[in-house]
């Protein structure tokens, strides 16, 4: 029995899920796809498998279907203009990498330097997801950024970032330095 759900309230409630920013993109006979995604996350990690959800309506859902491949670049706060772009549906497909400072990996993939890491990754799962496909990817390349460390935050469609509090992972129990 499928239970009929407020639209509205649903929306609402994702809203309030506070998500990291990456864009994630592919290349296709030498057209670069990208776009920007919040439904991300990590699978595995041994073996590293990492997943994100593609508009099937979108260009790029056909791209990385046709390819097999994708970049992930997640954002630092700086990367907030180029969140915001990728996030346009309808923007100019040539040369829309132009001012966006990136560089490539391995496979081919734009990773934009705005970040504070790069992941590549080969499709190993494509499943149906509603609007969506879930796309589930072999990780087979890493990099982190040291040179930056605050992360663009997505919340109820407006951009944020972290307060860093005294109490947190990083911080030695009882230490007073």
């Amino acid at each position: 029995m499928t239970a009929t759900v407020d639209q509205q309230a649903f929306r609402g409630a994702l809203g309030r899920f506070a998500s990291g920013v990456t864009v994630v993109s592919t290349v296709q006979d030498g057209v670069d796809h990208a776009m920007t995604a919040s439904a991300f996350t990590s699978v595995s990690l041994d073996p590293p498998l990492v997943l994100v959800c593609s508009h099937k309506s979108s260009r790029f859902h056909e791209a990385v279907l046709e390819t097999g491949f994708w970049g992930v670049s997640i954002l630092a706060e700086e990367g907030i203009a180029a969140s915001a772009w990728f996030a346009h549906r309808g923007r100019p497909l040539d040369d829309q990498m132009q001012g966006i400072a990136f560089h490539r990996g391995e496979s081919g993939a734009a990773l934009l330097d705005e970040s504070l890491a790069w992941l590549e990754c080969d499709t190993v799962s494509v499943t149906d997801g509603g609007d969506h496909t879930i796309l589930v990817g072999a990780v087979t390349g890493a990099a982190i950024n040291d040179v930056i460390d605050d992360p663009l935050l997505y919340y109820r469609s407006h951009y944020g970032t972290i307060v860093r509090l005294p109490d947190s992972e990083k911080t030695v129990y009882g230490s007073t330095t």
